[in-house]
């Protein structure tokens, strides 16, 4: 059985040292639902985070 993930939205945010609390509660909370977050640094601006939605 092959799983894909769709990316819903992408968003460049400004980093913050506790945005990754919210993420982890968006997945803890809508696991159930087949979404996923996820963030990640901006390779070219430290100060700024990619903030991701994915279906699986």
């Amino acid at each position: 059985m092959e799983s894909k993930i769709e990316v819903l939205a992408t968003v460049k945010i400004q980093h913050s040292p506790d945005l990754y609390k919210i993420v982890d509660c968006l997945n803890r909370t809508l696991k159930k639902d087949d979404l996923m977050f996820g963030l990640a640094l901006d390779e070219k601006d430290k100060e700024k985070a990619i903030f991701t939605i994915y279906r699986t």
